[in-house]
């Protein structure tokens, strides 16, 4: 399936990887390869993370510090938020 990223978790994705950057840009590259090839593997196998904490949603713990929230649509999935996972959410 097509995966797309709301503004939302574009924001996300930004501001952890700026977070990371200013200490280490390796480890900022690094994990944001890892975010993107986690989306891909979710666009592969929708239902691979649990039921989310908001209904209709979907969680997947890419990294241990860090969750994608998605929707499995009917022909894409959205990544709804990248959240770290000491966050309350929602």
């Amino acid at each position: 399936m097509l995966v797309n990223w709301s503004d939302e978790a574009n924001a996300d994705l930004n501001e952890i990887v700026d977070f990371i950057c200013l200490d280490n840009p390796l480890a900022a590259i690094d994990l944001s390869e890892l975010l993107f090839e986690t989306a891909e593997k979710i666009g592969n196998m929708p239902y691979m993370g649990k039921n989310g904490r908001v209904s209709g949603t979907r969680e997947f713990v890419a990294h241990p510090k860090y969750v994608l929230v998605y929707q499995v649509q009917l022909n894409e999935i959205l990544i709804l938020r990248v959240l770290h996972t000491s966050r309350k959410y929602p």
